[in-house]
C-alpha cells in the first residue's frame, strides 16, 4: 500500500494570503470603474478561482477577464507576496511527514503564482508537490487541479481502497466539493476564509479550530 496522501489548500489554510488577494481584486474594480466591494465580500475572494469572485460580484460577464488583468497586474506587482505562513504550519507539515505521509498542495491559484509563493516562504521543501490551476483559471476547478494532482501521483480517481488513504484539508466549500468528486474526504479548518457553516454545509467531514491540532486530526483521517 501506497504511503498516506494528504492534499492541502493554500489560501486560508496554510497561508494567511488576505491582505495581498484582496487589495488586488480592490485595484481591479477601480480600474474597471466598478464599486470596490466591501471588505467582508473582497476577503470572499480568497480561496475560489477569481474568474468565478468577479462575475459573482458585480463583474460584468464580458469584462471578466478585462477584471482578471488588472488584478494580476497588481498580483505580480507585489501582492502575490503580500501574505505569511500561519503560525504552527511548518510544524504540521513536518509532523505529518515524519509521520510518513505524501503532502501535496492543491491550489485553485495558478500554478505560476503557487510555486513561487512556496518557495518564497519556505513551504516548498516542508512538502512533496505544489499543484495549482493553469493560467486560465475559467477552465479549471478545484476538482481538476486534485485531478492533475493525482495523476502526476499515479493515483486513481475514484480513489481506491488499495491506492492508500487520502484525505484533503482546505477552508471553503469547493475544497470540500473537489475532494468529493475524487472519493476523498475533506477535512476544514477554522482560520481560513469560510463563511459560518460553509465547511459543514458542504460536507466537510469535520473543522480543526487550531493549527496545532491539524496534525493529529490529519492523522485520525488515514
Amino acid at each position: 500500500m501506497t504511503a498516506p496522501l494528504v492534499l492541502l489548500d493554500l489560501d486560508g489554510t496554510l497561508m494567511d494570503s488576505a491582505p495581498g488577494i484582496t487589495a488586488s481584486a480592490a485595484h481591479a474594480f477601480r480600474a474597471l470603474g466598478l464599486p470596490v466591494p466591501d471588505a467582508g465580500t473582497l476577503r470572499s475572494f480568497v480561496g475560489p478561482p477569481i474568474t468565478d469572485s468577479f462575475p459573482a460580484h458585480g463583474v460584468p460577464p464580458e469584462r471578466v477577464m478585462e477584471a482578471v488583468t488588472a488584478y494580476r497586474a497588481a498580483f505580480t506587482a507585489g501582492g502575490m507576496y503580500d501574505n505569511a505562513v500561519f503560525d504552527g504550519v511548518p510544524e504540521v507539515l513536518t509532523e505529518l511527514r515524519d509521520a510518513g505521509c505524501a503532502l501535496v498542495v492543491a491550489t485553485s491559484k495558478p500554478e505560476m503564482f503557487a510555486k513561487p509563493i512556496c518557495d518564497r516562504f519556505g513551504l516548498t521543501g516542508l512538502v512533496d508537490a505544489v499543484h495549482g490551476a493553469p493560467p486560465d483559471e475559467a477552465r479549471s476547478t478545484k476538482a481538476d487541479v486534485i485531478a492533475a494532482a493525482l495523476d502526476a501521483l499515479g493515483r486513481r480517481s475514484p480513489v481506491a481502497a488499495d491506492d492508500g488513504p487520502v484525505v484533503m484539508v482546505g477552508d471553503r466549500e469547493h475544497d470540500v466539493h473537489g475532494a468529493a468528486a475524487h472519493g476523498i474526504d475533506c477535512l476544514g479548518v477554522a482560520w481560513g476564509y469560510a463563511r459560518p457553516g460553509e465547511l459543514e454545509a458542504a460536507g466537510a467531514v469535520g473543522t480543526v479550530d487550531d493549527v496545532a491540532a491539524l496534525g493529529a486530526a490529519v492523522r485520525a483521517r488515514l
